[in-house]
This record gives C-alpha cells, sequence and structure tokens, in this order.
C-alpha cells in the first residue's frame, strides 16, 4: 500500500502540477499550493523506504524514473526544505506568478534529476532542467536575455557531451540503469566529465556563473543558485560514486581543489553582491568536487563521500540564505554595488542576522554546518590525518580557498552591514522574507551544534555505540569527532589568519577591479562564430558562382556545338572560320540553379541519408 501511494507521489510531478496551478489560482493560494507540494517533497524524502518504486520500461528501456536510497534521500530533504522557504520568499519579495511557475517546473526538473535510477531519465531531466532555468533568467527581461542566451548555449552545450556520454555508456554496459561503478569507463567518463562540468562550473566552463546569476529577479536568483549546481554535482557523483575506482577521480579532485581557489579569488575582487555570491558558487563547489573525485580514485574513502554529500547538502541551506539576504539589501536599497552601500545593520538588523548566519556557516566557523561538513573534506585530503601522500597539494588548495571565502565574507559584510553610517533610511526585511531566512538559518546552526543528525544523514558513515566510523583505505577504521582540539585549532588558525590579512588588503583591495580572464570566452566566441559564419558562406559564395558558371557553360555548348567547334578552331593559326548565329539567338539560359544555402544542406542530408541506408541494408 505505502509503496503504491509512493508511485503515485512522483515528487517531481507533485511540484510541477503546483507549477502550473500558481498560474491559475489566486496568488495566496497558488504560492501556498507550491509551498505544499514542496513539504510532501520533503515528506516523502523522510518515509520512503529505501530501493526503487517507479520502474518500466520506455521505448524498449528499462528505466527507474524514481529512486529512494540514502543519497537521494538526502538531496530531496534539502531541496525540498529549501523549496519551501524559496517560495515563501518569492512570495514576500513580490515575484510574479509566471516567473514562480517558471520557477517550480524548473525544481521539478531538478528533483527528476536526483530522484532518477538511470542514465535515460536523468537525461531528459538534465535537459528540461537547462530550459526551464533559461526561461527563470528570461522572464526578467533586459540584461538577463542576453546573459539567458549565452546560459543556454553553455548548458545547451554540456547536455549534447552528456548525452553523448550516455550513448556510450549504453553501448558498453547494454543498460541505463545505475550501477554501483557508476558510468562506464573510457570515453563515456570523459564525455560525462566535460558535460557535467560546465554545471558544476568547472574551471572555464564556469562564466555563465557570474554572468548570469546577478542579471534575474533576486528571488529568481535564490532557485538558480542551488539547483541546477548542487543537482549536477550529486549527478556527478552517481557517475564516479564510491566504488568507481576510477583513474578520473584524482583529477577531479585537483580540478576541485583549484575550484575552491578560483572562486574565492575572483570573488573576493567583485563589486556586485550576487557576482560575489556567484563566484562562491564555484568555490564551495570544489570542496564537493574534490569529495567526489578523492572518493572515486581511493577504494573505501568513505569521508571524503561523506563530506562531499554533507557539504552539498549544506550548501542548499547556506547558500540559498545568502542570495535571500543579499536580495533584501537590494530589494530596500535599489543597489547592487557593495561598496556604495554600508551600517546597514541598524537598519536592517534581522537582514544582518541573516546574512550572519548564512556568512558563519559557509567560512566553516564552529559551531555551524559548514564546519562540520567541511571538516570532513579537510580531513579527507589531510595526508597526516588520512595518509594519502597524493593529496597533500590539494590539502593546501583547499586551505588557500578556506581563507579566501573568509576574506570574502568578512568584506561583504564588513561593507554592507558595518562600514560607515548608512545613508539611506529603509526597512528591514518583509515577514515573509524574515521567515525564509531565519528557517534557513536555524537550519544551518541546528546542523552544526546537532552534527550527529548531519553524520546519521550522511550515506558512508556508520553509527555504532553512539559514534560515527568511516573506513580507512587501507581497511583500517577510524571515528568523526569534528570538535576535537585538531579540528578546532584549524578553525582558529584560518579564521585568525583572515582576519589579519583582511585589515592589510582591505583599502587596495577597494580599488582593484581585475576581470575575470576566461571570460574572454565571450568575445572570443563571438569573434569567432562570426568569421565562421563568414568563412562558411563567402566559400558557399564561390562554390555556387563557380558551379553555376560551368553548367552555364556546359548548357551554352550543348545548345552550340558548332559554334564551340569555330571558336576553337580561331584559336589555331592560318584557319578562316565563318560567322555563325547561335541557334537559341543569343538568349541567356533559362536553367534556375540557385537556391539557399538551407536547402542546399537539406538535399545534401537526405543524399547522405539515402546513401547510408543503402549501405546499411
Amino acid at each position: 500500500m505505502e509503496a503504491e501511494f509512493l508511485s503515485m507521489a512522483y515528487p517531481p510531478l507533485l511540484v510541477f502540477a503546483a507549477g502550473l496551478l500558481v498560474l491559475v489560482l489566486p496568488r495566496l493560494a497558488g504560492f501556498a499550493v507550491g509551498a505544499l507540494s514542496l513539504a510532501a517533497v520533503l515528506a516523502i524524502s523522510l518515509i520512503a523506504p529505501e530501493g526503487q518504486h517507479l520502474a518500466g520500461t520506455f521505448l524498449g528501456f528499462e528505466v527507474v524514473p524514481f529512486l529512494v536510497d540514502d543519497f537521494s534521500r538526502m538531496i530531496g530533504l534539502g531541496l525540498g526544505f529549501l523549496g519551501i522557504c524559496s517560495v515563501i520568499y518569492a512570495y514576500s519579495s513580490e515575484a510574479s506568478e509566471t516567473l514562480t511557475a517558471f520557477a517550480l517546473i524548473y525544481v521539478s526538473s531538478s528533483l527528476g534529476a536526483a530522484f532518477a535510477g538511470d542514465w535515460l531519465v536523468l537525461l531528459f531531466m538534465w535537459e528540461l532542467m537547462a530550459v526551464t532555468s533559461t526561461l527563470v533568467v528570461w522572464h526578467y527581461g533586459g540584461e538577463a536575455v542576453r546573459a539567458g542566451f549565452r546560459y543556454a548555449v553553455f548548458h545547451g552545450t554540456g547536455g549534447v557531451l552528456v548525452m553523448l556520454a550516455v550513448a556510450v555508456h549504453y553501448v558498453q554496459a547494454g543498460t541505463f540503469i545505475y550501477s554501483e561503478t557508476g558510468i562506464a569507463d573510457g570515453i563515456p567518463a570523459l564525455l560525462a566529465v566535460l558535460g557535467m562540468g560546465v554545471n558544476v562550473a568547472f574551471i572555464g566552463f564556469h562564466t555563465w556563473l557570474p554572468d548570469t546569476y546577478p542579471r534575474p529577479h533576486f528571488a529568481a536568483s535564490v532557485f538558480l543558485s542551488v539547483y541546477t549546481t548542487k543537482t549536477s554535482a550529486f549527478i556527478l557523483y552517481r557517475a564516479f560514486p564510491v566504488d568507481a575506482q576510477s583513474d578520473l577521480g584524482i583529477y577531479i579532485a585537483y580540478m576541485g581543489g583549484l575550484m575552491a581557489v578560483y572562486g574565492a579569488s575572483f570573488a573576493l575582487l567583485q563589486h556586485d553582491m550576487r557576482a560575489l555570491l556567484s563566484y562562491h558558487i564555484q568555490a564551495q563547489l570544489g570542496y564537493i568536487v574534490a569529495g567526489i573525485g578523492m572518493g572515486a580514485w581511493l577504494v573505501e574513502s568513505e569521508i571524503a563521500v561523506a563530506g562531499a554529500m554533507g557539504h552539498l547538502f549544506n550548501n542548499i541551506l547556506f547558500k540559498s540564505l545568502l542570495f535571500m539576504a543579499v536580495g533584501v539589501v537590494i530589494y530596500r536599497t535599489g543597489e547592487e554595488d557593495l561598496y556604495e552601500l554600508g551600517g546597514l545593520w541598524r537598519e536592517m538588523p534581522l537582514t544582518a542576522i541573516g546574512f550572519g548566519l548564512g556568512a558563519l556557516s559557509i567560512t566553516a566557523i564552529p559551531p555551524f554546518n559548514g564546519y562540520i561538513s567541511k571538516g570532513m573534506v579537510f580531513d579527507a585530503a589531510d595526508p597526516h590525518y588520512y595518509g594519502v601522500a597524493e593529496f597533500e597539494a590539494l590539502y593546501w588548495l583547499l586551505w588557500l580557498g578556506a581563507i579566501g571565502t573568509l576574506l570574502s565574507f568578512i568584506k561583504l559584510g564588513y561593507y554592507v552591514f558595518f562600514h560607515g553610517e548608512s545613508d539611506v533610511s529603509v526597512p528591514d526585511a518583509k515577514p515573509g522574507q524574515t521567515v525564509a531566512m531565519l528557517g534557513l538559518g536555524g537550519a544551518c546552526l541546528l546542523f552544526g551544534v546537532w552534527w550527529q543528525g548531519l553524520a546519521d544523514l550522511a550515506p558512508t558513515l556508520h553509527a555504532h555505540g553512539g559514534e560515527f566510523e568511516f573506513a580507512y583505505p587501507d581497511g583500517g577504521e577510524s571515528h568523526l569527532h569534528p570538535y576535537s582540539s585538531s579540528h578546532l585549532q584549524t578553525a582558529g588558525v584560518l579564521t585568525a589568519i583572515a582576519a589579519v590579512a583582511f585589515a592589510i588588503v582591505r583599502k587596495p583591495l577597494s580599488k582593484l577591479d581585475l576581470g575575470d580572464p576566461a571570460m574572454i570566452v565571450y568575445p572570443a566566441t563571438y569573434h569567432v562564430s562570426r568569421w565562421t559564419m563568414l568563412a562558411v558562406t563567402e566559400l558557399y559564395a564561390a562554390v555556387d558562382a563557380a558551379v553555376v558558371g560551368i553548367v552555364k557553360r556546359c548548357y551554352w555548348l550543348g545548345n552550340n556545338p558548332v559554334l564551340a567547334v569555330d571558336a576553337a578552331a580561331r584559336r589555331l593559326p592560318l584557319v578562316d572560320v565563318e560567322e555563325r548565329q547561335p541557334t537559341d539567338g543569343g538568349r541567356p539560359s533559362t536553367i534556375h540553379l540557385r537556391t539557399s544555402i538551407g536547402t542546399t544542406v537539406l538535399l545534401l542530408v537526405l543524399v547522405l541519408t539515402a546513401v547510408l541506408w543503402l549501405l546499411v541494408v
């Protein structure tokens, strides 16, 4: 009976239906239905027993659209709880019904990807997630339209790579169903890394993040800040699980370390508050990617995977909270530049508290949740603690990323809330905004103090007698002790270094305005595309002119063979040829030889298709 209920209560379908109802119901009722649908997702994630609940066939392929295991349960809890808070926040922030409907359909596709049990369903949800998130961006209009187009190009390209990876995986594995070893090794794994790397903001593939997320409505940024990137990081784990033993794992891990440093460094240079937070999406994804990579490369690296999934769950909470707090500042002041603000804690104390809860969480200050999960990733990379020499450089990259994160949020909090006196008199957050922020902030504090609850959610940790054990690569076991003296000392050292560094670099930092070198991808792509288009069209024109000229000459020769012979004879010395008139009176050819490039391509495709079909037959 319970399994039948769960089959009828497919989480993505519930949220999708709620998104449609938002468009037709009165505003309050529509938003309430949206929040209730996500509350249902939260409840299903809590009560659903482990194992698959929806399975069948599609076009002859075995598919599992709904799979509940410890991993998808954890992600479902995070995405469901955030969804409730985000809908409340959107209602209080005067987001339109259309925007909220788009956002809920986007959320439903993200949940579909998270709960998928096979690569075919995942692929469908992956592409739907790209399309619906683009609509969320485009809805705002203005600069968001061009940014949304660039966003769509990036995610379309990544989706094609993932599609190719899934196709080759099926050829090798003979099934789309997830396995304990993840995506097939070789070409499928490489294509999957590249395609998923777009969505999880690998360096060089990340430019859509700071380009897109500061553009739409600030309530839309709350949804966007979580669902694409966190769901995609989870799918990266599905491709490279803890038992994958993939040679790509160590490269994935080091990419994560570099992302942590790169994202934090460029966040530190930003003036736009949402751009700063967008770069920190990349930085925090770096810790998640590093944990996934370490888990995929080592055998039984359970603490790395627990840290990655725990940090993913925590990131859902504190990253959206930070976008909410910054969104309220923008909503009340109309200002995006952090250097144009200051002293707002007196005017907006509730917003300042919400920001503080998020900032303390993302910077891994005890007793907040980021301290627990980031500490696990540090432990997995620490060569003295975990004994893996290959990760020593990665460990220091994660250190640098942590210092950069602390510097960034000291800077953001200082200039927005504490520096100087506020020159504007503005009200604080509205009740719905406050409820959403404090709800997420309370969860951040809860899972930092009650860290056992977070550890219990982490799929690879095992509770025994009140303690959580995890395996070493050499077969040994250890216990999780997040508040040990060594862990607290590490947090204290990082915080002290960042505080001193900010005091030194604060003034010169405010004068820096350095662009992200990876942003060259946009003008470079424009010019390459433009010259490629010109080269193709000019080559087509030249070939077209040559072919038409040849055909015309052949037509003339066919109608006037005697004149052709006469013309050739006149070229010979001492030959006298009588003048003759053309048989067609000299009229030009009436053959219609020209056609558009599109028609030409269509004809070529049809011809090639026919040839291939004949060869196959």
